[in-house]
């Protein structure tokens, strides 16, 4: 008879600030996934809906934001999550519904394993040189440092790149994470050397409604002109980017369809790639070289004209792209005159945070046995 343990029934849930995304695996074999929508005060009638008559062996959460402590897959005690309420103001619109989720669960079903993945944890292999702003050393030890994000989506691609090309997966590629909210990673050997989020998931690229990165002199001018802090958050955050380049679309769909006819969205459009080509030469040149580039997340997999026009921009690098293969969103987009290998790779975060539950609840039932 096998003493093999049976598949760990895991429930993954991403909390954010309009919708509640979860997904159920048997290991890490997905059973079901979707997407309630809900407003973060709704989140805890949404997450009890989800585990009414279910029996789970671990919930997972995905966190943004792990601090300069929380690098590692963690398990949730009292002490974690005060630590977690501690980075509110660094990422005010993830984390209280990730908080309010975990405590729904807590709450609901106490003796369950709850288990935190942070999307700032990859980027714990950042060089010292990347980590830090030219500011007084003070700061750095206090935690004023830049964190990246995206990290669960990097993660995912890096462990997929050995089955696709041997050559970016040892060497240097950049990963291209483009939806509402953007950001590139700077891989080499598969680990996080360059991204262009900081401090807060406010800097680096253009997004859907944040700004990417901005003069911090810009942002003074209105506080010294009388401007409110929650305002200036607000219009950084939430009315920004593609929204107020455009006029009020965030939509890149929308965007591409309406640059023929609208002049700020075709602004938009121009400058979101514009900044993505400019970041992507910026890693290439903190990396020392480029091998591979990578587009995931909904923009970076579903736009061909985002894909392009990006790509267009770095001719000079030697990158070209296959029209044909772009157009048909196929795996490997570049042509064979291309220096630089370029892919379109779909991320699975919730298939990285259940693997790293299945870790926990292995090790936890090898110490069990050890125990016993």
């Amino acid at each position: 008879m096998s003493s093999e343990l049976p598949p760990f029934r895991i429930l993954v849930l991403n909390a954010g600030s309009s919708t509640l995304k979860y997904a159920s695996f048997e290991g890490i074999e997905s059973v079901s996934q979707g997407t309630i929508e809900c407003k973060e005060q709704e989140i805890p009638s949404a997450v009890e809906s989800l585990l009414k008559g279910r029996p789970w062996d671990a919930i997972a959460f995905r966190v943004v934001h792990g601090g300069s402590h929380l690098i590692a897959p963690t398990l949730i005690t009292d002490k974690v999550l005060q630590e977690l309420e501690q980075t509110i103001p660094l990422a005010p619109l993830h984390q209280p519904p990730a908080i309010a989720a975990i405590r729904t669960v807590g709450d609901l079903h106490p003796h369950v394993p709850r288990i935190a993945c942070f999307d700032t944890a990859f980027h714990a292999t950042l060089p010292e040189c990347e980590k830090r702003f030219a500011i007084p050393d003070r700061f750095y030890r206090e935690g004023i440092r830049r964190y990246g994000f995206h990290g669960l989506s990097y993660e995912s691609i890096a462990s997929q790149l050995p089955s696709i090309s041997q050559r970016a997966a040892a060497g240097k590629t950049v990963v291209c994470h483009l939806g509402n909210g953007a950001s590139l990673c700077g891989l080499e050997h598969g680990i996080s050397r360059y991204t262009t989020m900081g401090f807060t998931p406010i800097d680096g690229l253009i997004m859907g409604t944040r700004c990417g990165r901005l003069d911090v002199g810009v942002a003074i001018h209105w506080l010294r002109n009388g401007m409110e802090v929650q305002t200036l958050e607000t219009m950084l955050t939430k009315e920004s980017g593609l929204h107020g380049l455009s006029g009020g679309i965030s939509d890149m769909r929308s965007l591409v369809a309406n640059a023929s006819q609208d002049p700020r969205c075709a602004l938009a459009l121009d400058m979101f790639c514009g900044t993505v080509a400019k970041e992507i030469a910026a890693a290439a040149t903190a990396l020392g070289g480029l091998d591979g580039i990578v587009f995931t997340a909904g923009i970076g997999e579903n736009s061909s004209v985002v894909r392009q026009r990006v790509i267009e921009r770095l001719a000079w690098l030697g990158a070209a792209l296959n029209d044909e293969a772009n157009s048909k969103k196929d795996l490997s987009i570049h042509s064979q005159s291309s220096s630089v290998e370029i892919f379109r790779i779909s991320t699975d975060e919730q298939r990285v945070i259940a693997s790293h539950t299945v870790d926990f609840l292995r090790q936890s039932h090898g110490e069990s046995h050890r125990d016993a």
